[in-house]
C-alpha cells in the first residue's frame, strides 16, 4: 500500500526538487499539492507547480491554491534566491497544460484528513500558513493525521532571513506557533542544522541521466548555487524542501531528538526564531521531534535512484 501524501508548497527551486523526488520515488499516493504564498506569490507558487508537473508529465495530481498571505504578515518574498519566476528562470517560456483544481488548500487539507484517518502524512516546505488556518477551523485534525514534516528553522546554528531566523518561520511565525502547539502527535521539524549538511553539487547534477531533469535541476540552481558560494564559500546549494521529503520516504536518513519547541513572533531581533528548549528549561512536554543530523551519502544515494528511476 502506497502511503497517502499531501504536498504543501511554496514553489521556488527546492519545493520544485521536492515535489519531483516524491512523484518519481512512486513511493507515495499523492491526494493533492496544496500551494502557498511563500517564496514567491500564490499564483507563481501555483503556475511553477503546475510546470513541474507538466515536466514530469503527470496530470493526474492535484493541486489545490491556498493562502495568498501570511496570517497577520505582509508578504516576504525571496526573489534574490529563486528568481523573478521562482525556478531560477528554469522553465520561464514553458506553456502551462496543467491547471489547478477548485476549492481552498485549508478545506481539502481538513476533508483529506477526516476522510482518511490516520493515514495521511502531511510533507509541508513553504510557511505554514495553510496548515494554521486548517487548524484554526478545524482543531480535531490532530487526531486523524499519521504525522506531519516540515521544513523550517534552525535550532543551534545562524538563520537564512535574520541571524536566528529561517526563512518558512520567519515569514508567518503565527502560524508556524499554531502548528507546534495544536498537538500532534507526530511532528518532525527538517531545519537548517541538516539541510545545510546536504549540498547539491555539480557532480551531483552530472550523474542525473534523464536530460530534461538534469538539464531543469542545473539551470533553476545555477543562480543559487554562485549565490551559496558567495555568501558561504561552498560549492553547492542546500537541499532544504528534498530533504523533508527524503525523510518522509526514509526516517534513517536522520537522527532526532524530541524536544519542547516554540516560536518567537514578538521579539524586535528574533522573530521568527525557532526556540528549543534543548536542556529541558523550560520543563514542558516534548512536542517535536527535531531533526540533529543527517547521513548525507544516503540521502543522495536515495535522491539520485530515484531520479535515475
Amino acid at each position: 500500500m502506497k502511503r497517502k501524501l499531501i504536498l504543501d508548497v511554496d514553489t521556488g527551486i527546492d519545493d520544485a526538487i521536492g515535489i519531483i523526488l516524491a512523484v518519481k520515488s512512486r513511493q507515495f499516493d499523492i491526494l493533492g499539492i496544496t500551494t502557498v504564498n511563500g517564496n514567491v506569490s500564490l499564483g507563481s507558487a501555483t503556475r511553477n507547480t503546475c510546470k513541474v508537473l507538466d515536466l514530469l508529465d503527470e496530470q493526474n495530481i492535484s493541486v489545490i491554491k491556498g493562502a495568498n498571505s501570511p496570517l497577520l504578515r505582509n508578504s516576504f518574498f525571496e526573489h534574490a534566491v529563486h528568481g523573478e519566476d521562482g525556478l531560477g528562470g528554469a522553465l520561464q517560456h514553458a506553456s502551462v497544460r496543467k491547471q489547478p483544481d477548485e476549492g481552498f488548500a485549508p478545506d481539502f487539507i481538513i476533508n483529506s484528513i477526516l476522510n482518511f484517518s490516520g493515514e495521511i502524512t502531511l510533507v509541508m516546505t513553504g510557511p505554514l500558513t495553510n496548515l494554521a488556518l486548517a487548524l484554526k477551523k478545524c482543531p480535531e485534525i490532530v487526531k486523524h493525521v499519521k504525522e506531519v514534516i516540515f521544513m523550517g528553522g534552525v535550532v543551534q546554528g545562524a538563520g537564512n532571513v535574520t541571524p536566528t531566523a529561517e526563512y518558512n518561520l520567519y515569514v508567518d511565525p503565527e502560524s508556524a506557533r499554531i502548528v507546534l502547539q495544536a498537538g500532534f502527535a507526530s511532528i518532525t521539524q527538517v531545519g537548517l542544522d541538516v539541510t545545510r549538511k546536504t549540498l547539491l553539487r555539480d557532480e551531483h547534477i552530472a550523474l542525473i541521466e534523464d536530460r530534461n531533469l538534469r538539464e531543469f535541476i542545473d539551470k533553476s540552481t545555477c543562480d543559487y548555487r554562485k549565490r551559496y558560494f558567495e555568501r558561504n564559500q561552498v560549492s553547492g546549494c542546500a537541499m532544504h524542501d528534498p530533504l523533508a521529503v527524503g525523510v518522509a520516504l526514509e526516517k534513517k536518513l536522520v537522527q532526532t531528538g524530541k524536544y519542547y519547541c516554540d516560536v518567537e513572533t514578538r521579539s524586535e531581533l528574533c522573530d521568527g526564531q525557532l526556540v528549543c528548549d534543548i536542556q529541558n528549561r523550560l520543563s514542558a512536554h516534548p512536542n517535536v521531534s527535531v531533526c540533529t543530523e543527517v547521513n548525507t551519502e544516503a540521502f543522495f544515494d536515495l535522491f539520485l535512484s530515484i531520479m535515475n528511476s
